[in-house]
């Protein structure tokens, strides 16, 4: 049987790397990822190992393993230097008895299987079929968004959520905003599930809540890293408290579904449209206070939005563009 291994950081593991790994299964009986990480590195070991899992969850021939270490005893550093590939070949010799090859991209790959006496093949190293590396992702997350594979998306997606209550013009924002920067977004879920705010079961909010967070798993994997949300489920929970007087509890990959990078809340100072389907406008004011109480127990920061209708597009547009500078 032959045994080989590829290693690297990847942060992130993209779509280059996945063609590696797949090089590499056509060269090999049973292959072992190695991911290597830093003390000094802000993504964990399984959130990177969990990349890899998932792209390669049907092959039963591939393992992915993690090895954690101090930068200030090794050198973090992908330049090719023997002195520096002798102390990972010595590492990779504890790690892989008795493998027989090593799969890289880079030159420094021949010095690595020279010091474990093993086999070195070299995988488009001049970066001809996959022209991208991580360092280019993380400086330019827009513009090298489609060479991240699905499983990656959920935690690179830029989500900015829009809040408040009734009649603020969250649709209307959602849909010129998702315009604007031609991304993905998501609309509230509860408006195809909840014909009428006032008239709807406690069980519907947990439909709401499930489907909406649905939408937005589904809405990552678009075409660009940014998606624009109207409403979370802060906001769901909010309705619960509201309406019911009670806690609606969902489990945590409902959280982590909805978890945003912004959010923004829009001020209820535009005037109160009934459309026959919402509260009063005096229960729409209190639900506004409602949110905010629910909003503020989470620890959610806000940024206020406010104004007219092009008004509060012009600072949400000014928001945004601060944050993905």
């Amino acid at each position: 049987m032959t045994k080989a291994f590829v290693f690297g950081k990847f942060l992130p593991f993209h779509k280059g790397h996945e063609a590696m790994i797949n090089f590499a299964l056509t060269k090999c009986d049973f292959l072992t990822v190695l991911v290597c990480c830093s003390d000094k590195e802000n993504i964990s070991d399984t959130i990177r190992a969990g990349w890899i899992e998932e792209t390669f969850m049907n092959y039963k021939n591939v393992e992915i393993r993690t090895f954690n270490y101090s930068e200030n005893e090794f050198a973090n550093t992908s330049e090719t230097s023997k002195e520096i590939s002798a102390i990972w070949a010595d590492i990779f010799k504890k790690q892989f008895p008795g493998y027989s090859l090593v799969i890289t991209s880079e030159p420094y790959g021949d010095f690595i299987a020279e010091f474990m006496n093993i086999q070195h093949i070299a995988f488009d190293t001049n970066r001809e079929k996959n022209s991208v590396s991580a360092t280019l992702i993380r400086k330019n997350l827009f513009r090298n968004w489609k060479f991240l594979p699905e499983s990656v998306k959920s935690d690179f997606a830029i989500k900015v959520v829009l809040l408040g209550t009734e009649s603020t013009g969250k649709t209307t924002l959602t849909k010129k905003l998702s315009k604007h920067y031609n991304c993905s977004f998501v609309f509230e879920a509860a408006r195809e599930i909840i014909a009428n705010s006032n008239s709807f079961s406690f069980e519907d909010l947990h439909l709401v809540a499930k489907e909406h967070s649905k939408l937005i798993d589904q809405a990552v994997l678009g075409e660009s890293p940014l998606v624009i949300i109207d409403t979370d489920i802060h906001i769901t929970k909010s309705y619960s408290k509201f309406i019911f007087g009670k806690d609606l509890k969902v489990g945590t990959d409902i959280y982590n579904s909805n978890k945003a990078n912004l959010y923004l809340y829009l001020n209820n100072d535009v005037e109160y449209e009934q459309d026959g389907t919402r509260l009063s406008e005096t229960e729409r004011n209190l639900l506004d206070i409602s949110h905010r109480e629910v909003l503020t127990a989470n620890k959610i920061n806000l940024i206020e939005i406010h104004g007219n209708w092009q008004e509060r597009f012009e600072q949400a547009v000014t928001h945004i563009d601060n944050f993905i500078k």
